[in-house]
């Protein structure tokens, strides 16, 4: 098992031993488990940082590469893979997941068993969606994360939890859907065309590899190029979020518990940005080109919309929650420069958002904490 499977499913196999190892009652050893297996997953990942190599270039710049065949009649690998910009925001990941699991302390107190497990499900979502490699792969990982975000949400969040819950699955489910379609029309065209759209394929071989549409992106016709942008745009926009499909994130994260909003805002934000760096840009050129004025424009609005919002807005974490839309706005216009600077100047951002907005977050939420002993 490579360096990049033992991140990964470190997570996972501690939500294991405390599912069937723990009672209800066993608060302190769930919590001192928890955040054992938080630290030892920080510390795999930075092996990752020690060893790998800033100067590859090619194909030599994807590293740790674990590739094994998964379902070979539709060409779908388990094959996992980073360079430079997933390796960084999985350092986030981890280290975030230290944070959010120990600011959970005295915040959790009652169903502590459920919520650290699904703490670290949602950990080995998002480190497999920085890694994987195959489009089947990743999207197992996207929809892997969405379940225990909303019930972290559903149920340790505030009086309004179900509606914020609801409201965020059912914004990121459908962005989901559409980028599936999209995954799905690149995987036809490049086996045997659309046949119902008239579309002629490539005739290769049936492949979901993230890494063989990046050769062959410059080859589908601009007009389906323009479509399936489309699909990722929805997918990953909402995500991000980008205005104006912003309007689940203040309630997600004023509902949200304290670890869950440091959870949202420094890492799972950025997996829409990530995607439109990892997929839409190299995959799909020509429409990208024809599109960055729109892309341009929605990340200006929202940059100025986000920072006017957060002035008015009573509620600090709604506050935090606005400015991430104005932040992240950047990190969009950033990508959409499409010259070197600006994808670089994104990623630091991401990086930099990821880190502050988490603290703000976690300063938050010891106001509400102290706030609420001193009402009781």
């Amino acid at each position: 098992m490579g360096i990049l499977n033992i991140v990964t499913y470190i997570p996972l196999v501690g939500a294991l031993i405390i599912l069937f190892f723990f009672r209800r009652e066993s608060g302190r050893a769930i919590r001192m488990t928890a955040t054992a297996v938080a630290i030892i997953d920080f510390l795999a990942s930075l092996v990752l940082w020690f060893n790998f190599d800033p100067n590859a270039r090619g194909d030599a710049m994807w590293q740790f590469r674990e590739t094994y065949s998964w379902i070979p009649q539709l060409g779908v690998k388990y094959d996992f893979g980073i360079d430079g910009i997933a390796l960084l925001l999985i350092i986030l990941t981890t280290l975030m997941g230290v944070i959010a699991i120990v600011s959970s302390y005295s915040a959790i107190t009652y169903r502590e068993k459920e919520y650290y497990v699904l703490l670290l499900l949602l950990q080995t979502g998002m480190l497999g969606t920085f890694c994987a490699l195959d489009f089947f792969l990743f999207y197992v990982f996207w929809e892997v994360m969405l379940v225990p975000m909303y019930f972290i949400i559903g149920i340790w969040g505030g009086s309004r939890r179900l509606y914020a819950a609801i409201k965020f699955f059912l914004y990121t489910l459908s962005g989901s859907v559409l980028m599936l379609l999209s995954i799905l029309a690149l995987y036809f065209y490049n086996e045997g065309g659309i046949p119902f759209l008239n579309i002629k394929g490539l005739g290769n071989p049936a492949t979901f590899s993230v890494l063989q549409y990046h050769n062959i992106g410059h080859l589908i016709p601009p007009s389906l190029q323009f479509w399936i942008f489309l699909g990722f745009f929805f997918g990953f926009a909402i995500k991000v979020p980008m205005f104006p499909f912003h309007t689940w994130l203040p309630d997600a994260h004023v509902e949200a518990p304290t670890a869950g909003s440091v959870i949202l805002a420094a890492v799972l934000l950025k997996m829409g940005t990530y995607g439109f760096v990892r997929f839409s840009l190299p995959i799909l050129p020509q429409a990208t080109w024809r599109l960055v004025p729109w892309m341009v424009g929605l990340s200006l609005i929202g940059i100025i919309y986000g920072a006017l919002v957060s002035l008015v807005q009573k509620d600090m974490k709604k506050l935090v929650a606005y400015s991430s839309v104005s932040h992240l706005g950047f990190v969009m216009l950033g990508i959409f420069a499409l010259n070197p600077m600006g994808i670089k100047g994104s990623v630091l951002q991401m990086i930099n958002h990821g880190i502050s907005t988490g603290a703000l977050f976690l300063l938050v939420g010891i106001i509400y904490e102290r706030r609420s002993r001193c009402r009781d």
